[in-house]
């Protein structure tokens, strides 16, 4: 049985006027908690440049272009940990490493390509 938390939260006003929360959930709400698993910096652009097969470190490193390799690499660990990415180090000289999405990895590609499809609507002002 799946537990349920809801994002209700009281908000009350202060002596002043200001909106302060009360009785909000302990436990992170479902966006938070998709948030948390997704929303890292990079970690939907790896997930994306998945979708079409398996890639090598440096290829998909390549195709980020403005993050770093320290980076890549700990939100690699991170989506490997999670399930949502497969590493698989190839028996070469050099050593080569190739990353491929998961199934579960997968389910994230639809809404990515939904907040995609909405960042490409926006007006200019806001793309940044």
């Amino acid at each position: 049985m799946k537990k349920r938390i809801t994002m209700r939260a009281r908000v009350d006003e202060d002596v002043k006027g200001r909106r302060i929360v009360t009785e909000a959930c302990q436990e992170p709400c479902p966006i938070e908690r998709g948030m948390r698993i997704i929303g890292g910096k990079w970690t939907g652009s790896i997930l994306w440049h998945l979708k079409d097969g398996p890639v090598r470190f440096n290829d998909l490193a390549r195709m980020l272009g403005g993050a770093s390799k320290k980076i890549i690499a700990e939100r690699l660990r991170q989506l490997e940990d999670q399930g949502l990415v497969n590493r698989h180090v190839m028996d070469t000289a050099p050593v080569s490493v190739q990353y491929s999405i998961t199934d579960l990895g997968r389910t994230a590609l639809g809404f990515l390509d939904e907040l995609r499809k909405w960042s490409e609507e926006l007006p200019n002002g806001l793309k940044r």
